[in-house]
């Protein structure tokens, strides 16, 4: 029939047209010019936009094409093409417009910054749960419902460097969201052939941007005007404490990006609070100008105003919060944390009481205050070398020949501070020099030399190796050994590759590149029995918890957080395994660990035990320093190492600061804990989303119907799957190999599954591309190879009937309308069931859709199939009321849906209208004989 011709202005979302030769749903409409459509058969990857009134062909009003009964196709397709249709559809109808779109199952308690969120017209929220819980995945969920729900047409990422490539592959994995990444590496490739004018941001609408590339001074002014209106800071306490040039510049960054009122701005942080109470409020100040003046400024009413207001912009949860608060103690493995303490023994030890002598004479030689604090300084430096390994102090001794080292240099190496690139401080430093020290240096160095030569022999490796093979043949466990520097880590290595031959041992540290990392560890993926050994470069950026599930610390650290980030990188949220290991080793008798744990680890433990938070080291380096030197010359065996040098009241200043540190903790614990939301207020909703998604076992169904429709089914492993992407029909394996899935690989559908083998959700490329390929391949099957077409009807005998049955398999198309008066499409697939003879529905959605499922109980020769839906067909008119009126109640129950999410968050959000385009689309027919006929 040919229609009139459509004028731009008449165009509504959800509308069906024909332009261009084919058919288009409406998606929107970006102005009044401009129409964004999708073709009818096509997913969301196909979407243009296109101007009507210059198209060379009038753009007219179409109808959807019925089923016709020259195309029948088995049952097993009928059930193909449902669940096709289901998981390839992305624009849900529901509350969480993003829920089609996660290729993750959030956790209940991962709902609530997304409640939190959809209660503000600007979304500025401080995310600060524990390392592990999942802080990335609630602040994706925030960023996929803003995009789907049209609030967010452009976002940036910032975050260290280190982490930019984590972020773009969660984003894609876990959110569909395809980002581009923007480092000082990559930023010129990305500005070559730009127009004169255009920006990176102007170009590419979502970008993952390195802190360090973008705060420079150069940058800064030119990224706030071209930066987008929603902004995620990752490892946002980085950007607030300390007075060095690059912590100055990210808060000046992040300042000018707050000042506009309207930019959403998540911050994610698993240590919001340092113990600096001016850096903690100007972190809060980013949310909001209430939370400026603190939480003790002004009179009664203004601190009434602070708390309320922080409530709204704050979040924070523990790991016991999850177990008791939430019921959800499954999220997260058993975690068995045991100490490995060595003896010293021999030269071992001899060598680091000699060492400290040598350092003791350059301290007891140094002229003046500054002087003598750069001798203490490289003291604890050289001795914490000395702790490591002799590969690391040899390397430390041999640095120190190359002259004197500035505080600077010494205090991340000393006190492991949280730098822009973790690998910067993994490297043994030059400590200083004092020109009467040479002969002696010389000598420590060939010592170092004799004991390097015999690693193997040194005690600390021995018990090394003792943990290494508890771990890996008693508890089937796969360890992470993390080193403080890099030549150890490379000493620990090579000698467990000698005495773990069956295993496969990889070494990476900061000599490699964040690529050249990442590689690395995924390529052990293809090694069951596997063993890392790693610098600090690890303890943030990479998750590692699908390839391991044991820790072990060859070194102590001296920052109490950064044990935490490297139990972290395995026990985090998706670790498979029910538990994991964590193993502290440190030297008895060592007076280098024994003074780390006298001044640091004792304290930080029992801050720990009282407030539940690990506290960091109290900022006065010069406190801890002291008491460190006073601590190693206590725990030296040698009585003339004694009171050689006046320390004043170090020991106690540095304990009034570990005071103040707890004091500070309970005070934070007690006035920012977590009350906004509560379990009752969000499981309902979480409940709802489940259903949604569809779970595990409709995207297993889905899967091995598919693969066995195209003749490549899954090969069953135990528990698990194998899946051979070369033998997929061509085109499809071409679009699987852009995504990087090629070969033969393990896969599951469960939400915990053993390791190597992958989750496939719904999101998953191997079950999206399949579902828009099955779900084209019925409405265009010219458009795809061999048997991923899929005929529309069908006829067979069932036992789940009495009666002749028809089942409609449907797609409802509805309107969205926000209060900002934004228009949206949203659809569902559902179906309804009618008995012939009856205008009314016998049964509606998931009930109808489950008729499809009982196995038939007979054939059906080909002319009777024929007639029958001939038949049905014919009855379709009678249907129309039935199909019209479930979709109006469908889209009343919709709004209902969307008003209750408001409700429940007591929100400032948007309201939603949600009304049905009709007529609905009938993607299937299937009758259904009863056995008797």
């Amino acid at each position: 029939m040919n229609l009139p011709a459509f004028q731009t202005g008449q165009l509504q979302t959800g509308d069906l047209i024909q332009a261009r030769g084919r058919e288009w749903i409406v998606l929107g409409k970006p102005d009044e010019r401009l129409v964004r459509v999708r073709p009818l058969s096509g997913s969301e990857e196909d979407a243009i936009i296109i101007a009507p009134s210059l198209e060379r062909m009038p753009v007219r009003p179409a109808t959807f094409d019925l089923p016709t009964a020259d195309q029948p196709d088995t049952q097993d397709a009928a059930r193909l093409l449902a669940d096709a249709l289901r998981l390839s559809l992305r624009r849900g109808a529901g509350p969480f417009r993003s829920a089609a779109h996660l290729g993750v199952e959030p956790r209940a308690y991962q709902l609530v910054p997304l409640l939190m969120a959809l209660r503000l017209d600007v979304k500025r929220l401080l995310i600060a749960d524990d390392v592990g819980i999942g802080k990335t995945v609630e602040a994706g969920m925030i960023l996929r419902e803003m995009i789907d729900r049209g609030e967010v047409e452009r976002f940036s990422v910032l975050c260290p460097p280190h982490l930019v490539d984590q972020w773009v592959g969660e984003l894609a994995e876990k959110f569909d969201i395809d980002a581009v990444a923007v480092t000082s590496a990559r930023a010129r490739s990305l500005e070559r052939g730009l127009a004169l004018g255009d920006t990176i941001f102007g170009i590419y609408p979502y970008t993952v941007v390195s802190l360090d590339y973008i705060k420079a001074d150069s940058r800064r002014e030119s990224f706030a005007q071209a930066c987008p209106g929603f902004v995620i800071v990752d490892e946002a306490h980085t950007c607030v404490g300390g007075s060095e040039k690059g912590t100055q510049q990210r808060y000046a960054l992040l300042e000018r990006l707050a000042e506009d009122a309207t930019r959403h701005l998540l911050l994610l942080t698993a240590t919001p609070h340092s113990g600096n109470q001016d850096a903690y409020a100007r972190l809060l100040s980013l949310l909001h100008g209430d939370l400026a003046g603190g939480p003790e400024a002004g009179d009664q009413n203004a601190r009434r105003r602070y708390a309320d207001r922080l409530a709204k912009h704050f979040v924070q949860r523990r790991r016991p919060d999850i177990a008791d608060k939430w019921g959800d103690a499954g999220a997260f493995a058993k975690s068995m944390k045991a100490d490995a303490p060595y003896t010293l023994t021999g030269d071992f030890q001899n060598f680091q009481e000699d060492v400290l002598d040598y350092c003791l004479g350059v301290a007891t030689r140094a002229d003046g205050e500054r002087a003598r604090r750069l001798a203490f300084w490289g003291t604890l430096a050289l001795m914490r070398c000395i702790g490591s390994s002799p590969a690391a102090a040899l390397s430390a001794l041999r640095n120190r020949l190359g002259g004197m080292a500035e505080e600077a240099a010494l205090a991340p190496v000393l006190f492991d501070d949280d730098g822009d690139e973790l690998a910067d401080t993994d490297i043994e430093p030059a400590t200083a020099l004092d020109r009467e020290e040479l002969a002696e240096l010389k000598a420590l160095i060939m010592r170092a030399e004799g004991l390097a030569a015999r690693f193997e022999d040194d005690p600390k490796f021995r018990e090394l190796v003792r943990q290494v093979k508890d771990l890996t043949a008693k508890k089937d466990a796969r360890p992470v050994i993390f080193c403080r520097f890099i030549t150890t880590a490379e000493a620990v290595g090579e000698a467990l590759r000698a005495q773990f031959k069956k295993h496969e041992v990889e070494i990476v540290t900061g000599r490699l590149t964040p690529e050249e990392r990442r590689g690395r560890v995924e390529a052990m993926v293809d090694h069951p029995n596997r063993i890392l050994v790693a610098t600090d470069c690890l303890s943030e950026g990479i998750n590692l918890q699908s390839l391991f599930n044991a820790v072990i610390h060859y070194d102590l650290n001296w920052n109490p957080t950064r044990h935490q980030q490297r139990d972290g990188r395995v026990d985090r949220f998706g670790q498979p395994e029910d538990t994991v290991w964590s193993v502290m080793m440190f030297g008895s008798n060592s007076i280098i660990d024994g003074a780390v744990i006298k001044v640091i680890t004792e304290k930080m433990k029992r801050i720990q035990q009282a407030t539940g938070v690990i506290v960091p080291v109290p900022e006065d380096s010069a406190s801890v320093s002291n008491a460190l030197m006073q601590a190693m010359l206590l725990h030296s065996s040698k009585p003339r190492a004694q009171g050689l040098f006046d320390f004043g009241d170090a020991e106690e200043r540095l304990e009034m600061e570990w005071k103040d540190a707890e004091e500070n903790a309970r005070k934070s614990q007690t006035r920012y804990a977590q009350a906004a939301l509560k379990p009752d207020e969000v499981l309902p909703e979480w409940h709802r989303l489940r259903e949604l998604l569809g779970g595990p076992d409709e995207v297993e169904r889905f899967t091995r119907r598919a693969l066995a429709r195209i003749d490549t089914p899954l090969g069953a492993v135990g528990s698990h799957y194998r899946v051979s992407y070369e033998d997929l029909p061509k085109q499809l394996g071409e679009r699987l190999a852009a995504r990087n899935l090629t070969g033969t690989r393990a896969i599951g559908f469960a939400d915990k599954l053993q390791p190597d083998v992958a989750h496939v959700g719904r999101t998953h490329p191997l079950v999206a591309m399949l579902a828009e390929t099955m779900a084209e391949g019925a409405l265009d099957p010219g458009g795809v190879e061999g048997k991923a077409t899929l005929g529309r009807c069908g006829a067979w005998r069932s036992a789940a009937v009495n009666k002749l049955t028809t089942v409609l398999l449907l797609r409802l198309r509805f309107k969205l309308t926000t209060s900002g008066r934004k228009t949206l499409l949203a659809e569902e697939a559902t179906a309804l069931a009618f008995a012939t003879g009856e205008n009314a529905a016998i049964a509606q959605g998931a009930e109808a859709l489950a008729l499809l499922e009982p196995d038939a109980s007979g054939d059906i020769a080909p002319p009777v199939i024929t007639r029958q839906v001939d038949q049905a067909l014919a009855r379709l008119p009678e249907y129309d009321a039935a199909i019209r009126a479930y979709a109006q109640d469908r889209a009343a129950q919709l709004s209902e849906d969307h008003d209750r999410v408001k409700f429940a968050t007591r929100g400032e959000g948007a309201t939603t209208e949600v009304e049905a385009v009709l007529p609905a689309d009938v993607i299937g027919l299937y009758v259904l004989v009863p056995e008797a006929n």
